[in-house]
């Protein structure tokens, strides 16, 4: 009986080498054709522009074309069913966002995919949020803004792109670390982030909380004030504004865009291996931090395994939030 179970381990280590073995000689020849990134969004907004960028800077090192396939709908939900369908291959990516990937699985009860239900390849960029005030506001730091939602409770309102929406949770966010109750400011939903940016720049609200992409080039003209981030540390792009932690609003860093490529699951580990180190080389690449950086992100190559904790603490950080707001996505 001993004689065959070892015979039966020894097998098994066989095979598995085996497999091992096979799914090495694959990552050896791959890429062979060209490869599909699948943006989950429409053309030429954040997402869109990540894996435009990502696709330009890996040109003389993929060895092959990444071709970005813009599968929009749903909130991101199409697009990212349609990758984690595909086949395991390594040939159809998709280039995940906080909303498609975080914010759904935690918020919307029938969505059809899990968040787990990817291979994770790496996070690629952060967009950390920043909360602002038109500059003729009287409301000149953080500390003015909270001070006058608590002494006028429901009378102050923000711009939002929707209730379920990183935009309102920001908000939302920021009101709970402030002990203030949720109803302390009114959300006035908009189309998108730019109408949200127009609202507080005509003067329709008091305040966004809103993507830096959207909101630099108005800080930088006047006409917008910066009042907190929710970066770990002050942006590069914005040195004189505090990021959260310093105005004791940590919480807040969890509040962020961000970008991360994943893959069908069941992708060979090879596979996986083989675009960590594309990644780790794409983070030493000028060209893609430039570009990053000029969008209003924070270039942030996360490895694999890490990748996966991340994605799972914001699926957690969304639906505690969400439930504490009762927000359902349906």
């Amino acid at each position: 009986m001993a004689w065959i179970v070892a015979r039966a381990a020894g097998a098994a280590v066989l095979a598995s080498a085996a497999c091992w073995g096979a799914g090495a000689r694959a990552a050896d020849k791959y890429p062979d054709r060209p490869i599909t990134l699948v943006v989950p969004f429409s053309a030429g907004g954040d997402a869109d522009l990540a894996a435009r960028n990502l696709a330009a800077s890996m040109r003389d090192t993929l060895g092959a074309t990444l071709v970005v396939a813009n599968r929009a709908g749903a909130n991101g939900a199409i697009g990212s069913k349609f990758v984690r369908d595909a086949a395991p291959d390594g040939y159809t990516l998709l280039l995940g966002r906080v909303g498609s990937q975080a914010i759904l699985p935690a918020l919307q009860a029938d969505l059809t995919y899990k968040w787990d239900d990817f291979t994770f390849i790496g996070v690629l960029e952060l967009n950390p949020l920043v909360c602002v005030v038109n500059s003729k506001s009287p409301y000149r730091n953080l500390d003015d803004l909270i001070a006058a939602i608590k002494t006028n409770p429901g009378t102050l309102n923000y711009s939002t792109s929707g209730p379920a929406t990183v935009l309102n949770l920001a908000s939302q966010a920021l009101l709970k670390s402030a002990h203030l109750a949720r109803t302390a400011a009114v959300p006035v939903a908009y189309k998108g982030g730019n109408e949200a940016t127009t609202a507080v720049l005509s003067g329709e609200v008091d305040f966004t909380c809103n993507n830096l992409t959207s909101l630099l080039g108005h800080v930088r003209g006047g006409k917008l004030r910066a009042l907190v981030t929710t970066s770990s540390e002050r942006l590069k792009d914005l040195p004189d504004v505090p990021a959260a932690s310093e105005l004791g609003h940590s919480k807040l860093e969890a509040v962020s865009g961000w970008s991360a490529l994943l893959g069908p699951p069941g992708m060979d580990k090879t596979l996986v291996e083989k675009w960590a180190g594309l990644l780790r080389q794409v983070d030493r690449n000028t060209q893609w931090r430039t570009a990053v950086e000029t969008l209003g992100s924070v270039p942030r190559i996360v490895e694999p395994a890490a990748t996966a904790d991340f994605v799972k603490d914001q699926v957690g950080f969304y639906g505690d939030l969400g439930r504490s707001l009762d927000i359902q996505i349906k």
